[in-house]
């Protein structure tokens, strides 16, 4: 099983990740809303500001304070995942 870092200590399975997308978009605000009402929201950001939403293949929504691209190159192998090193705003 390969685990990907989605930011400070934080791993996901990358068998269960279905799509990594960015937040901004009005229809993923309700995917993240309707997670949350549902109880299948993890928020894996540390109180700082969502960059990427992790939709899982069980229907859990997963956000994380790393952008999408840096999320997609871990899964690509091309960027290590530093224990401590994300650049956060």
């Amino acid at each position: 099983m390969k685990l990907i870092n989605i930011g400070f200590g934080n791993m996901v399975s990358a068998e269960k990740v279905m799509a990594v997308v960015s937040p901004d978009s009005a229809p993923i605000k309700r995917i993240v809303q309707e997670a949350k009402e549902a109880g299948s929201l993890i928020d894996a950001t540390f109180g700082r500001r969502t960059k990427a939403v992790l939709i899982m293949d069980g229907g859990t929504v997963v956000l994380s304070a790393i952008l999408p691209e840096t999320v997609a190159g871990r899964f690509n192998g091309k960027e290590d995942s530093p224990s401590g090193g994300e650049t956060v705003n």
